[in-house]
């Protein structure tokens, strides 16, 4: 049957399996707007207050679930206000497809009104983009940018439509829905030598990354590691993959990781990479990183492995099967004297906790925040996140539910991701939905508390309030000689008015006993709520590698 490209575009996200879309219209995209509007019965359109929000919303959606997210901007100014959230999802190996509409071909590159390359512009942060030159490929082009961005390692893909593709029309046939380009087996002599040193290692340290998270494989890594007698930690991206039960399992390592994860790395005889890629958060000085250790790293993408860190051996391919042929291949065996001094270690990390609680005056600080948000949240809970201390915090004390329940920008650190993600989260999976955020990162994308209440979405909001952007502040503090440049905000912002000012519930909780009655009635409400929790400006994340440093200059208490 004939259609216009924009209702083959329609069409064929709906063949392949789109449910929901988060976008802003504009003249360049008005015929595919219409084309949603006739297909509205089939797919849900999720409108923003800003392309940005649309963006994050669909990396959100993506990472709480492992679809492809999908959003939707006109051409422009709309197209280049989604290059965040494309660049934060191109970091994070998140994968999307981000729709953008252009001026007509006989137009282009005549400097038309709202043509930009927006294809030139996002080149470096995509897997791969596309410009529909003509009808006859746009069906085919989409299935292919639907394959692109789930397989391997998964990432964004832009298209980029023309208006006079959209206008004319051309045969539309349904097709099956793409399947991931299935990766390459490891070969078994590499499994075989993996299980070698393996067997040798008497410090075995399982380190899982955000690959191993995406693949589910929690459960299965903690039963390896009682095999083999073994202790876990994540990067930040790893976050949720390994249940909360699990006793072996240390926490996040790295810049900001717990003291006993990122030392039990430092002293581990062997190291097993799983889905990670050794950023210089999780390293510190790569010249000094794990300098005892064997590392063996799985990974989908070879220009990961010995990128930031030379390993042993690389295994690359599909990391579900290598994993799990490696675990069957492995013998069981016990390591005593090795879980002996990681929990050595776990005494002088409590120890430490301990001291710093001890010393705090606050009225409230962020670990009992965390304390009652983990005894209050609801079961199945997403916790989200901005960027910044809050984050950090959430990373160090939040308890997650299971896989995908942690949902927060890593590589890109992008201040003003949450509340879109939350949102996106929230259209995927309809479960619970707390964001953790700052006055700093909250003031950057305030605005898409407009699209929770319109769309009833009942985010509960917990602004950590500290009238500082206080990462960047505490780099000045332990730095910088205290010279705070620009970190003290001066603003007077009511943020329980602007909430109820948007239609959204608000609440001030400034000790515990306020914060744990504002968290349930906001739970409770099933609406949008933000709590503005006063938070002192002088804490701390503990531990810490300054900028630079290596394991032996972990920051455990400032003087």
């Amino acid at each position: 049957m004939k259609l216009t490209g924009a209702q083959i575009l329609i069409q064929t996200l709906i063949e392949q399996g789109v449910t929901d879309v988060f976008g802003y219209p504009g003249g360049q995209v008005i015929n595919i707007y219409d084309a949603l509007y006739e297909y509205k019965d089939k797919i849900n359109h999720v409108l923003t207050a800003h392309e940005q929000g649309a963006s994050h919303a669909a990396d959100g959606y993506s990472r709480a679930t492992g679809k492809v997210g999908v959003c939707i901007a006109t051409s422009g100014p709309g197209a280049t206000n989604l290059v965040t959230g494309i660049a934060t999802a191109m970091l994070d190996s998140i994968p999307l497809v981000a729709i953008t509409g252009n001026v007509p071909n006989s137009l282009i590159g005549k400097d038309s009104f709202q043509e930009i390359d927006i294809t030139g512009v996002t080149l470096p942060i995509t897997k791969h983009n596309y410009f529909v030159s003509k009808i006859e490929d746009l069906a085919d082009t989409i299935r292919e940018a639907f394959a692109i961005a789930k397989s391997g390692r998964p990432g964004p893909v832009l298209i980029d439509i023309p208006k006079d593709v959209q206008v004319a029309k051309y045969d539309y046939e349904a097709q099956p829905i793409v399947e991931k380009t299935p990766l390459p087996k490891v070969e078994d002599s590499l499994i075989e030598q993996a299980a070698a040193l393996i067997k040798e290692a008497k410090k075995p340290y399982i380190y899982v990354g955000g690959g191993a998270a995406g693949l589910g494989l929690g459960d299965a890594i903690a039963a390896f590691a009682e095999k083999i007698d073994a202790v876990i930690g994540c990067s930040f991206m790893g976050l949720s993959a390994i249940p909360q039960n699990c006793e072996r399992f240390l926490g996040m390592q790295g810049m900001h990781g717990h003291y006993a994860s990122s030392m039990s790395q430092d002293e581990a005889d062997l190291i097993l990479a799983i889905g990670v890629r050794f950023s210089d958060r999780a390293t510190g000085n790569v010249s000094k990183f794990a300098k005892k250790s064997k590392i063996i790293q799985l990974d989908p993408d070879s220009a990961e492995v010995n990128k930031n860190v030379h390993v042993d051996l690389g295994l690359v391919g599909d990391v579900e099967d290598s994993f799990k042929r490696l675990a069957e291949k492995c013998e069981s065996h016990s390591n005593p004297d090795w879980i002996y001094r990681v929990n050595e270690l776990k005494k002088e990390e409590k120890t430490f906790e301990e001291e710093i609680a001890a010393e705090s005056k606050a009225t409230l600080t962020p670990k009992q925040v965390f304390e009652i948000i983990n005894e209050k949240k609801p079961a199945k809970t997403i916790i989200a996140t901005d960027v910044g201390q809050h984050q950090m915090w959430a990373a160090q004390n939040a308890h997650f539910d299971g896989p995908r329940r942690f949902v927060s920008s890593g590589g890109l650190g992008t201040m003003g991701f949450g509340l879109g993600a939350a949102i996106g989260a929230y259209v995927a999976t309809k479960d619970p939905v707390v964001l953790i955020t700052g006055d700093g990162s909250f003031g950057m994308n305030l605005n898409e508390l407009a699209t929770a209440v319109t769309y009833k979405i009942p985010v509960v909001i917990v602004l950590m309030n500290n009238g500082v952007l206080g990462m960047v502040r505490q780099w000045q503090t332990l730095f910088f000689g205290k010279r705070y440049s620009n970190t003290v905000l001066t603003r007077k912002t009511d943020f329980v008015a602007l909430a109820k000012s948007f239609g959204a519930e608000g609440a001030l909780a400034e000790t515990a006993v306020e914060f744990k009655r504002a968290f349930e009635t906001a739970i409770a409400s099933g609406k949008p709520t933000v709590i503005d929790v006063r938070i002192d400006k002088d804490e701390m994340v503990l531990p810490m590698l300054p900028p630079g440093g290596a394991i032996s200059d972990i920051i455990t208490k400032v003087k």
